[in-house]
C-alpha cells in the first residue's frame, strides 16, 4: 500500500468545503483494498454495498479511496448504484467487464444478474 500521510486519512473533505464528510483510517482503506481484491471475474459491486461492508458511512468515501489507492486492483468492477460508470471511465470500465463476461445492455451493467454478494463473517 503506497504511504498515505495521515492528515489524508483524517478526514475526506467536500470539494470546495472545509466540513469533513467523514473520518477514515488506514484500515479503512485497507478493508476496502480487501474488499475490491475479492469481487470475482464476471461480478460487480457498487459503492454503497463496499461502504456497508466496510462499516462506513457513505458511498463516497469508497469513491474517495478508489481514486487514490486502487490502481492495483479490478477498479472496474466497481459501479454505481446505477449500473452506469461515470462518464470519463465508462468505455474502458465496460469494455473490461464485457471481457470478463458481465452483462451490459445499453452502456448500463446489469446488476441484478452480476452483482457480487459480499460474503458476511
Amino acid at each position: 500500500v503506497p504511504f498515505l500521510e495521515p492528515d489524508l486519512c483524517a478526514k475526506l473533505v467536500r470539494e470546495g468545503n472545509e466540513k469533513p464528510l467523514a473520518r477514515i483510517s488506514e484500515a479503512d482503506v485497507e478493508v476496502v483494498r480487501d474488499l475490491v481484491a475479492a469481487i470475482p471475474v464476471g461480478q460487480v459491486s457498487t459503492y454503497g454495498d463496499l461502504a456497508a461492508a466496510a462499516g462506513l458511512s457513505s458511498p463516497r468515501i469508497v469513491g474517495w479511496i478508489m481514486r487514490t489507492d486502487t490502481a492495483d486492483l479490478p477498479w472496474h468492477r466497481v459501479v454505481p448504484a446505477s449500473g452506469r460508470p461515470a462518464a470519463h471511465l465508462a468505455a474502458r470500465q465496460l469494455e473490461r467487464l464485457r471481457a470478463e463476461g458481465v452483462p451490459v445492455t445499453d452502456d448500463r451493467v446489469a446488476l441484478r444478474d452480476c452483482r457480487w454478494e459480499i460474503p458476511t463473517s
